[in-house]
């Protein structure tokens, strides 16, 4: 799979992660939802293992098509994490 670094996402994707790893809360109702990787692009696992937060862009008023998708037991602490600009057509794993 492709990585990406965390400097390499853009700057929403990094705040996404920190506000991930500190357990804030979220503009939309949907950020922290069950991801179900229907896609199966992502490492099986059991369902609920992933959840999906949006990445916002700029100039948009829609959720829009980038994502963070991080799974792990606990969801301050994430096993992994993978981003998306294309709506989960595919991901990057985050590195540090």
């Amino acid at each position: 799979m492709p990585t990406i670094s965390r400097t390499e996402l853009p700057p929403q994707g990094r705040t996404v992660l920190a506000k991930i790893e500190n357990g804030d809360s979220f503009r939309h109702d949907k950020d922290g939802s069950v991801f179900g990787n229907r896609e199966r692009l992502l490492p099986r696992q059991t369902r609920g293992y992933y959840r999906e937060y949006t990445v916002p862009t700029p100039g948009l008023k829609h959720r829009g098509a980038r994502r963070i998708v991080c799974g792990g037991e606990v969801v301050q602490r994430p096993e992994a994490c993978y981003y998306t600009e294309d709506h989960y057509a595919s991901f990057k794993l985050i590195v540090q």
